[in-house]
């Protein structure tokens, strides 16, 4: 008897995210049916093997596995439980959300879907498009451990790193929440710090190299500053999805734990960069504040890293 041919991945949503991710799979050799509202990726993603779908739910009505790249979690909420979602298709089985939509939606989502008997597997993804375009993206993956295990070889064809964190939904966004809090206030705490140096004449890239080998190092030291910022190269995270993450994250602590000090501090400076520049920005021009309130530049290129004139926010 001949062994059916296993049913192909379903991916919904193609962002600077997902596209890479859905292009590992198929270079994997992952059979690949895809959806994005943008149709205009149809072409890049049918070039690169994958089908294309009219709409979410037929997706879901072709493929057990189907796995979601999305901005917000409306977005997500939307493409799952709405008009056409992927709740409607009668082959899904189990759904993994690599986007970062929070515990609470995630939990929601989780709710409606086991209703129809589908499995949600939380896994936000950390490590930006380099990372996803090369396959070494990290995963924190929450949901039963046996689903978990069986992925494995798929998540591991995008992903280096994976962790399972926990069984119940919204655990691995929780996860992922605190990751990007962290990661963000590292950000703010560095470009203060810096700028305070800058300030009173010490070089950047000086500052760069003490600090990456003390004891105040972080990710913002050692890669985005010098490897983006300084190289004036956006690293392609819009400010408004950082803000989201901040937001989020500051939410479900504040649930949690009550008052989340620095966390709204961070809030607040992201909120600030956001009227000075608008919400489309890269995340790193965050620095523009911090260097109009210093009235120092330091940060954008060779030749701004020896300037002595403050930047002023972007318009």
């Amino acid at each position: 008897m001949t062994a059916r041919p296993p049913q192909p991945l379903g991916f919904v949503g193609l962002g600077q995210m997902g596209l890479p991710i859905a292009k590992r799979l198929l270079a994997a050799g992952h059979a690949l049916v895809a959806f994005d509202l943008r149709d205009e990726l149809r072409p890049v993603l049918e070039a690169a093997g994958a089908e294309w779908a009219r709409h979410a739910r037929e997706v879901a009505e072709r493929c057990d596995t189907v796995f979601v790249s999305l901005p917000t979690p409306k977005a997500v909420e939307a493409v799952v439980l709405g008009p056409d979602g992927l709740v409607e298709g009668d082959a899904l089985k189990v759904y993994v959300d690599l986007s970062t939509t929070g515990p609470e939606a995630a939990r929601q989502v989780a709710a409606a879907l086991a209703e129809r008997g589908v499995t949600a597997m939380d896994a936000p993804v950390s490590g930006g498009v380099a990372s996803a375009e090369r396959g070494g993206l990290a995963l924190m993956v929450s949901g039963p451990r046996e689903v978990f295990e069986r992925l494995r070889p798929v998540l591991g064809s995008f992903a280096a790193n994976l962790f399972h964190v926990g069984e119940q939904p919204g655990m691995g966004h929780l996860m992922k929440l605190i990751n990007n809090l962290l990661s963000t206030t590292a950000l703010a705490a560095s470009f203060e710090a810096l700028s305070v140096g800058a300030k009173a004449g010490l070089d950047p890239r000086t500052m760069l190299e003490v600090l990456s080998v003390s004891s105040g190092t972080n990710h913002a030291i050692d890669y985005k500053i010098p490897l983006f910022l300084m190289q004036d190269k956006p690293i392609g995270f819009a400010l408004e999805l950082s803000m989201k993450d901040v937001r989020l994250a500051v939410e479900a602590g504040e649930r949690l734990c009550g008052p989340m000090r620095v966390g709204r501090v961070t809030q607040q400076i992201w909120q600030e960069a956001m009227d000075a520049g608008g919400p489309q920005q890269d995340y790193l021009q965050v620095v523009r504040l911090f260097e109009a309130w210093a009235d120092v530049n330091w940060a954008h290129g060779a030749e701004a890293a020896r300037a002595d004139v403050a930047r002023e926010p972007a318009a």
